[in-house]
């Protein structure tokens, strides 16, 4: 029976196109700006679909939630570069402004924002207003799985951001930064790593 495993896998990669492709279709009928063909597994996007924009080629894996809320705006509230891959249940949630680069790998599980709400001693926390300041994550940026990325946060280019950490401060182009809250721990020599 072994045998059967390269036919069956070749159907199943069909079956799994088709779907990614009906997809495509289905968010940009509802108005979701896809510059081309977006590889799309089973994704989450709730409402205001035309606050995302998603340059291709891109892939957004299983389970991969967009969420935006409030009034439109003229821009979009996120925006995905090209040849960026989103790993498994990752979770983008913007107002304002949340954008990641080109040629970025974030890793599963992660949580990507541009906003929180206030800390007035007065209101019960679901009647704090929301505060928002851009997030912005560079070219090239690779988030280790379960990553977390607070509102106002620019990322530079190249930048990778280990598994877990937590990152609630601007961090450089070409550096290495873990932890909680992320600290840099080195700054990558690009003429010398491995390829």
């Amino acid at each position: 029976m072994s045998w059967l495993r390269p036919g069956i896998l070749a159907i199943n990669r069909v079956i799994e196109g088709v779907k990614s492709r009906w997809r495509n279709v289905y968010y940009r009928t509802l108005g979701v700006k896809l510059h081309g063909y977006v590889w799309m597994r089973h994704i989450e996007i709730p409402r205001n679909f035309a606050d995302i924009e998603i340059e291709s080629p891109c892939a957004l894996d299983r389970g991969v939630i967009l969420l935006t809320t409030g009034e439109l705006l003229p821009h979009p509230k996120i925006h995905i570069g090209a040849n960026t891959y989103i790993n498994r249940h990752t979770f983008l949630d913007a107002i304002l402004s949340l954008t990641i680069g080109k040629n970025c790998g974030i890793g599963p599980n992660c949580y990507i924002t541009d906003h929180d709400h206030g800390h007035d001693p007065t209101l019960a926390p679901l009647e704090q207003p929301m505060i928002a300041k851009p997030t912005q994550i560079g070219d090239c940026v690779w988030l280790g799985a379960n990553v977390i990325i607070l509102k106002g946060v620019t990322i530079g280019d190249r930048t990778i951001v280990g598994a877990g950490s937590v990152v609630t401060h601007d961090l450089p182009p070409n550096a290495i930064a873990v932890g909680v809250p992320a600290r840099v721990i080195k700054h990558r020599n690009l003429s010398t790593e491995d390829p």
